[in-house]
C-alpha cells in the first residue's frame, strides 16, 4: 500500500451524509456534522436519499473536498463514481466512518469515533493508496475472496471461520478474513441451501506466472493490496488428510480463470464469471488519515 502524505485544506467541504448512516447512528452523524461545520470555513451538507443523488452530489463538488459520512459500502461507492468518471487523481476523500460495516475502515487507518474521525478531516493529511482495478473496471480497496464468503446467520463468523481460526496464518491473511468477516452482510441461509462452495478449478496467474492451475482443486484464493504497487496472493489447494500448504505469490496482474466461479470484492458479491485480472495502480486514490 503505497502512502504519500500531502496537506489537506479544511476550508470547504461537502459532507455526503449516507442515509444508511443516517438511520444507523442519527447522533454520530450530528456530532460529525458540529465539529466539521466548526472546524472548515464552509460546510455543504448533501442528504442523498439513494445512490443517483449521491452520484450527483458528488459529481457537483466543484472545489468543495467531498466527506463521506457513512460506512464501508458508501466509501466504495464514492471511490467507484470517481475512478468510472477519472477523477480519483484530482480529489482526495474524506470519511467518518458510521454505520453497521466499518472494517475497512479500521484497516485503512481512519478513526471510527465521530469527533476523532472529524477531526482527522480537519487535521489530517491526504494519503495515496493503491487500488486494484478488474477487466470490467470494477475497484477493489481492501480484499478479494474466491470463493465469496458464505453468508452465515447473524451469530456465526461470516467466512465460515471460527474466531481465531486463522492465528496461524501471515499477519495480512489475518486481516483479509478479519476484513471479510466484517464487509459480508450476514443472512440466514435459506433451508436447503449449502452454507459453503465446494472445491474448484482455477488457474490463478500472477504477472503471467501460473501459481496453480486447473488440475489442483482449490478450496479459496484471496487476493489483497500488499507492499507498494504489488498484490500479494494466496491459493489454499484443496487438502485430503493432513492440510495442505498454501501457495502464495505477489505481483502486480492478477488472473483467476477456469470454471464460472464467484467473488467477493470488498463488500460487494460478483459473477459468475469464467476470467478476472486484477491490475494494482499503486496511488490510484486518495484518502484523508491522521498525521500521526
Amino acid at each position: 500500500m503505497a502512502e504519500v502524505a500531502t496537506s489537506a485544506r479544511p476550508d470547504q467541504l461537502l459532507l455526503v451524509i449516507d442515509p444508511v448512516a443516517r438511520r444507523a447512528d442519527g447522533e454520530s452523524v450530528r456530532i460529525a456534522k458540529d465539529v466539521l461545520s466548526a472546524g472548515a470555513a464552509h460546510t455543504k451538507v448533501c442528504l442523498p436519499d439513494g445512490p443517483e443523488e449521491f452520484a450527483r452530489a458528488l459529481r457537483r463538488r466543484g472545489s468543495r473536498r467531498p466527506v463521506v459520512v457513512g460506512d464501508d459500502r458508501a466509501l466504495l461507492r464514492a471511490v467507484t463514481l470517481l475512478h468510472r468518471h477519472r477523477e480519483l487523481a484530482g480529489c482526495a476523500l474524506s470519511l467518518v466512518p458510521v454505520g453497521p460495516v466499518l472494517g475497512l475502515a479500521r484497516s485503512l487507518g481512519v478513526p471510527t469515533g465521530a469527533v476523532a474521525a472529524a477531526r482527522a478531516v480537519l487535521e489530517g493529511a491526504e494519503r495515496r493508496l493503491d487500488l486494484l482495478v478488474d477487466d470490467s473496471d470494477g475497484v477493489v480497496l481492501g480484499a478479494v475472496g474466491i470463493p465469496p464468503v458464505p453468508r452465515r446467520g447473524l451469530g456465526a463468523a461470516a467466512d465460515g471461520t471460527a474466531d481465531g481460526a486463522v492465528d496461524g496464518a501471515r499477519p495480512w491473511l489475518r486481516t483479509y478474513h478479519s476484513l471479510v468477516r466484517t464487509l459480508a452482510h450476514p443472512r440466514p441461509v435459506r433451508p436447503g441451501a449449502q452454507p459453503g462452495a465446494g472445491p474448484a478449478r482455477l488457474r490463478v496467474e500472477v504477472d503471467g506466472v501460473t501459481l496453480v492451475d486447473l488440475d489442483q482443486p482449490v478450496e479459496a484464493v484471496s487476493v489483497v493490496p500488499g507492499a507498494a504497487g504489488v498484490a500479494e496472493v494466496e491459493v489454499r489447494p484443496l487438502s485430503v488428510g493432513a492440510e495442505a500448504s498454501p501457495l502464495t505469490a505477489a505481483g502486480r496482474t492478477v488472473t483467476v480463470s477456469g470454471a464460472h466461479f464467484r467473488y467477493r470484492a470488498d463488500a460487494v458479491e460478483s459473477g459468475p464469471v469464467g476470467r478476472r485480472t486484477w491490475t494494482v495502480r499503486e496511488g490510484a486514490w486518495g484518502l484523508t488519515l491522521p498525521t500521526r
